[in-house]
């Protein structure tokens, strides 16, 4: 765990639970805290968001603060610790499909609109960017400028379902940080090493030279560029420090 400040943690899976290693964001306003994604299962994580809503309520002498469980997108290794929420007091659990998601946040014209949560004082924005998986979003900390992408934008193998929302959803990614202050790109995994162009193969547990969780607006833009370039033929693609890869 990483505290970013005393208000934003970064939370990664160890991989002696799952190779996947997720990595999950807590991040906390005046009223609430949003969970983002609850990892991909053999590993409890209540316990410790408990402990860290516990640490700020002591910090802050403060009531209770309720708690928000999102999801960057609905796949099992990012939504299979949500049982461990469901009944937990204080706690609403967004639904996993296009219209909980778009319901919830109050996202208007999907996937073309955004869409925000207040957790007290704090705001923040959610992109819809599906192309990855039909739910996927990003979620944009205005406090911080931290754009939380999810599987669509990490240093690893962007898996693609659907060629055109994604295109769509990079563009609309790259459009928002043209027009906004971004300090960090966090995705939900790492994959790649150190070594340009080259990747960890699928599986690898231990990743002793991988490469840096953040990533820039360099690479968000030559990864636009490249995907405008194929016009929705995508093929397989290996950039500096991530991989174009479109599934069947």
């Amino acid at each position: 765990m990483h505290a970013y400040n005393h208000e934003f943690f970064i939370i990664r899976q160890a991989a002696c639970t799952n190779y996947e290693k997720p990595f999950l964001y807590l991040i906390f306003g005046k009223e609430r805290a949003l969970l983002f994604d609850t990892g991909a299962g053999k590993v409890d994580v209540e316990p410790v968001i408990d402990s860290l809503i516990r640490q700020q309520m002591i910090r802050r002498d403060d009531a209770l603060i309720s708690l928000v469980v999102a999801h960057s997108h609905a796949h099992g290794d990012h939504i299979a610790g949500d049982s461990q929420f469901v009944d937990r007091p204080n706690t609403v659990v967004v639904g996993r499909d296009t219209a909980a998601v778009r319901s919830f946040f109050r996202i208007g014209r999907w996937p073309v609109d955004s869409g925000s949560i207040d957790l007290g004082g704090r705001v923040l924005d959610i992109l819809a960017i599906p192309g990855h998986q039909p739910a996927s979003i990003a979620l944009y900390d205005r406090r911080t400028g931290i754009l939380l992408t999810g599987d669509t934008f990490y240093p690893g193998r962007l898996y693609v379902r659907d060629t055109a929302s994604f295109a769509n959803s990079i563009d609309r990614l790259a459009r928002f940080v043209r027009r906004h202050r971004v300090t960090h790109m966090l995705g939900a995994h790492v994959e790649n090493t150190r070594v340009p162009f080259q990747d960890y193969p699928v599986g690898t547990v231990e990743q002793p030279d991988e490469h840096d969780l953040d990533l820039g607006q360099a690479q968000l833009f030559e990864l636009d560029s490249v995907v405008r370039g194929m016009r929705g033929r995508m093929s397989r693609t290996v950039l500096r420090d991530l991989t174009i890869w479109p599934l069947p």
